[in-house]
């Protein structure tokens, strides 16, 4: 969600290590982050914990870009307002897809947005992608397929098939940043907290509807401590600390190497769904897995290449 600038100056090894350190937590946190909502989030409660999750932080970052926020121009605000409409369904498909597959399958095949990204804008400037990069989609898609079929070949599951629709909701959503002219040269923390905002008005009017679920006062009243903590995970460490390090990194570092590293975050997914979460995704699974990783990683590489 952050708007990556020109890079920066050239730093010597050492301070360009000590930068790295940060943004690999975000990875970390990042890759956490399923593995958290999971054991927060039920069926009933996706809207509920959506609302609590950016409401407690929406305000923090209103307060700390509260001039420029006064400076954005109306039509900025429209874009970043649409932005957020966007936004909002990717955190529906990916909260709603989490509950209902493993936190392992969530991580990876959210992954395939570094797939699609590249191939929707080909499709756009009307080129062609590489033969490379359309090998490296093979990889990563057979790894997807080998990993929904851990425990046998079945069909996907729902939670499967909504993850897959958050990678390509993500996918749109970087294409409009690309394509939304006003929003471009928005300050990045004054389009965040705007994008969050549309979002939130997304799940606040969602919550006031019938039929969706519990309100978020009735979802919090049943919080025991075990869902306080990780929705202060999600929202202190996966919203507020992540923004703001990438903040920080981007003037420390290039965008390419914080880039790399926020890549890294599938690795973890998986990591926090087999080490903590006891997830078991057979022989099968694992190899699923490692294609995507492969798939995706030397999708990146044919890309930056």
């Amino acid at each position: 969600m952050s708007s990556l600038t020109a890079p920066a100056p050239a730093l010597a090894p050492r301070r360009a290590r000590l930068a790295d350190l940060p943004v690999l937590l975000v990875a970390v946190v990042w890759g956490g982050s399923y593995l958290a909502a999971k054991g927060v989030t039920a069926t009933h409660t996706v809207i509920a914990v959506l609302v609590l999750r950016f409401a407690l932080v929406l305000p923090v970052l209103a307060l700390a870009g509260r001039r420029r926020l006064r400076a954005l121009s109306a039509a900025q605000v429209r874009g970043a307002g649409l932005l957020g409409l966007v936004l909002g369904g990717i955190f529906l498909l990916e909260t709603y897809g989490v509950v209902h597959t493993s936190a392992t399958n969530a991580g990876l095949i959210i992954s395939l947005t570094m797939i699609f990204t590249p191939l929707a804008e080909s499709a756009v400037r009307r080129t062609a992608p590489s033969g490379a990069f359309l090998a490296a989609a093979a990889v990563s898609v057979t790894g997807v397929v080998l990993l929904t079929q851990g425990a046998g070949l079945t069909a996907p599951s729902g939670g499967d098939l909504l993850i897959l629709g958050a990678a390509l909701a993500r996918t749109l959503h970087v294409l409009l940043m690309a394509r939304i002219k006003t929003v471009q040269d928005a300050d990045p923390l004054s389009l965040t907290t705007v994008q969050l905002g549309g979002a939130v008005l997304v799940f606040v009017l969602l919550a006031a509807l019938p039929g969706t679920g519990d309100s978020p006062w009735a979802a919090a009243a049943d919080f025991g401590p075990a869902q306080w903590a990780g929705l202060a995970f999600l929202s202190v460490f996966c919203t507020l600390f992540a923004f703001f390090v990438q903040m920080w990194a981007v003037r420390r570092t290039s965008p390419s190497r914080v880039s790399l590293l926020l890549g890294t975050e599938p690795l973890w997914a998986a990591a926090a769904g087999i080490a903590v979460g006891g997830e078991h995704p057979g022989p099968v699974g694992l190899a699923g897995a490692a294609l995507v990783l492969a798939g995706t990683a030397w999708g990146r590489r044919t890309v930056a290449g």
